[in-house]
């Protein structure tokens, strides 16, 4: 059978996307010590957002969803929190990515600062609605996947080309 141009390449981007999800998700799953799990990146978010600025046409609302239910039973956390949290955030971003005229490495740092502020604080406010709980170190988690953003950008940035 053979496959038109476009077909290979979109199949190729989509086997990418799959499989830098399932890479991303074993460093979260990866135990550590408290004090150092605090300092753990957000790296699913951080691969999802990387995929909703440079593939909007391959990820989006549902996959942000369906990869927020999976980081749900993968930290265990109380089931649609990140889910309804990714949810948000992608509403977010597709808001602030209407002001960006050009995504340059500079434009897609700040969305993506944006995109993880919107998810951690989503995620506070779920949190203390539902449980009474508020985990402040989580904004170590917040700070280091910011900072740590341009790595995720310069690992992937090869596989939207």
């Amino acid at each position: 059978m053979a496959f038109s141009n476009s077909e290979h390449s979109s199949s190729k981007i989509l086997i990418a996307i799959i499989l830098s999800f399932v890479v991303a998700s074993s460093p979260s799953v990866y135990p550590l010590s408290p004090s150092m799990a605090t300092l753990r990146p957000m790296i699913m978010m951080m691969v999802l957002i990387f995929w909703l600025l440079f593939q909007p046409r391959h990820v989006g609302i549902f996959t942000a969803f369906t990869i927020g239910i999976i980081a749900d039973l993968l930290m265990d956390t109380h089931l649609g929190q990140q889910a309804f949290a990714a949810v948000v955030m992608v509403l977010a971003l597709r808001v602030c990515s209407l002001q960006i005229k050009q995504l340059n490495t500079l434009s897609a740092w700040f969305l993506a600062a944006v995109g993880l502020i919107v998810f951690q604080l989503t995620l506070w406010v779920l949190q203390l609605m539902t449980q009474g709980l508020f985990v402040a170190q989580s904004g170590l988690s917040l700070l280091m996947s910011i900072l740590s953003w341009p790595l995720i950008l310069l690992i992937l940035r090869g596989f939207t080309h």
